[in-house]
């Protein structure tokens, strides 16, 4: 019999908040962690505004902060939402002699984590200097001198997407199966599904899921700028998300890290830890269709929800929220829409669904994991999020999208969805825990 998969604890850093609890008390409120770019001049890009994480430092996280000094800003998320789930959890970092009852070699780590950015002021300060204005031309052995001269290798390697898990590992002393994936939008939702497989059938007895990411400099920018993807409301950043309205026009980048602590039941109970929730569905599906658009009639995605129902084995009137991925583009909300009614019949305008990016920003690799902890504080307190700035509702989407204000009502089952692009769909499933 497979292992039943538990949540024994969470930890994240994004701009609402570096805590659970701090964030969960914004979104209830309603906050927004959006506002100008502060991270670089970004005055003269069509978007000059986005949501960063403020106040952090990961040094607070650990007790060998010299270990991990090379580090990008998505492995230093990485660092202290992995140290808040883990300490939530009980489990040991930073000692050579754990005592919380977890093998090593039965510890893993799987993460949906994003490319670190590059060294950009050495990388364009080579290309400055590397040109050769006579020839009109690039003198590339005099650029490959200024980068080798200047550019720092550690940091360099910093740009590999498992770099967050290598600093998790070395927190914790993870020696079990430790894998990263970068799925683009639904990397992390992917993370915690493929951990819970991974669990289920006896490979691990404890995985650390979820995700880290930050895109936030001059190259991502400009990409997301050139797909008309971000919002370009400079004069109102805090309402610029707006999931499901009419008038939205696009979603804000932001960054940040999101850890969930997946655990056998068996072990969860041996340990004698507290359970937050328990993971009864995972869905994973590809649109075969373009890397920028989601396919019109939302076959991936309703595949990747109709697959976690019945992985969870349970039907759409069990639900009791969405977590929707809600990006705040045009495209994305209306074939997400079709998709939930495509799925939920005629449930689907009776069950809330909300998008939490209308307040944190899209964390791109980690916003899977960041919704999904949201899904899990929703479950344990009968409280759903809002969704901000739903001030003018498209009238062709019409689901109870939860405006503006939260809502208390009963929250025993909960659906996460993540789509990227590529044409990546994921779907976790979790529900109440309730000691059986």
């Amino acid at each position: 019999m497979a292992e039943r998969v538990v949540i024994t604890g969470m930890g994240i850093v994004c701009p609402l908040g570096n805590d659970v609890e701090t964030v969960w008390a914004g979104m209830l409120a309603g906050k927004s962690g959006v506002a100008k770019t502060t991270i670089f001049d970004a005055s003269t890009f069509p978007t000059a505004f986005d949501a960063e994480v403020k106040d952090y430092d990961f040094a607070k996280f650990t007790k060998h902060p010299e270990l991990h000094k090379h580090s990008s800003r998505g492995s230093g998320f990485a660092i202290g939402a992995a140290a808040q789930a883990c300490r939530q959890a009980g489990i040991d970092i930073e000692t050579d002699e754990p005592a919380d009852g977890i093998e090593r070699s039965r510890l893993g780590i799987y993460l949906g984590a994003g490319e670190g950015s590059v060294d950009n002021d050495v990388f364009f300060a080579a290309l400055v200097e590397g040109w050769d204005s006579e020839k009109n031309e690039m003198d590339w052995r005099r650029w490959a001198e200024v980068a080798f001269n200047r550019m720092s290798a550690m940091r360099e390697l910093e740009q590999e997407p498992n770099m967050p898990a290598a600093h998790i590992a070395m927190l914790t002393g993870a020696r079990g199966p430790t894998r990263s994936c970068l799925t683009a939008c639904a990397a992390s939702t992917q993370a915690v599904g493929e951990a819970t497989m991974i669990i289920r059938r006896g490979d691990a007895d404890v995985m650390i899921a979820g995700g880290a990411h930050s895109m936030i400099h001059p190259l991502g920018l400009t990409g997301f700028n050139r797909l008309t993807a971000l919002s370009t409301r400079n004069d109102s950043p805090q309402t610029a998300s707006r999931p499901f309205s009419a008038s939205r026009d696009g979603f804000i980048l932001g960054e940040g890290a999101a850890m969930l602590i997946l655990e056998s039941l068996s072990s969860a109970k041996k340990r004698g830890v507290e359970i937050l929730a328990e993971v009864i569905g995972y869905g994973s599906s590809a649109d075969a269709f373009r890397v920028t658009d989601i396919h019109e009639e939302g076959r991936g995605p309703i595949q990747a929800m109709t697959w976690a129902l019945a992985d969870a084995g349970i039907s759409e009137k069990q639900v009791d929220y969405i977590n929707t991925h809600g990006t705040s583009t045009m495209e994305n909300d209306s074939i997400e829409t079709k998709a939930i009614k495509a799925v939920f019949k005629e449930e689907a305008k009776n069950i809330p669904a909300s998008s939490v990016k209308s307040m944190f920003g899209h964390l791109i690799g980690a916003a899977g994991a960041a919704e999904l902890i949201t899904a899990v504080c929703a479950i344990r307190d009968n409280i759903v999020p809002p969704t901000m700035n739903l001030n003018d509702p498209d009238p062709e989407l019409d689901l109870d999208y939860v405006p503006n204000k939260a809502r208390r009502c009963q929250v025993d089952v909960a659906m996460n969805e993540s789509f990227g692009f590529g044409g990546q769909n994921n779907v976790v499933i979790v529900k109440r825990y309730k000691g059986n």
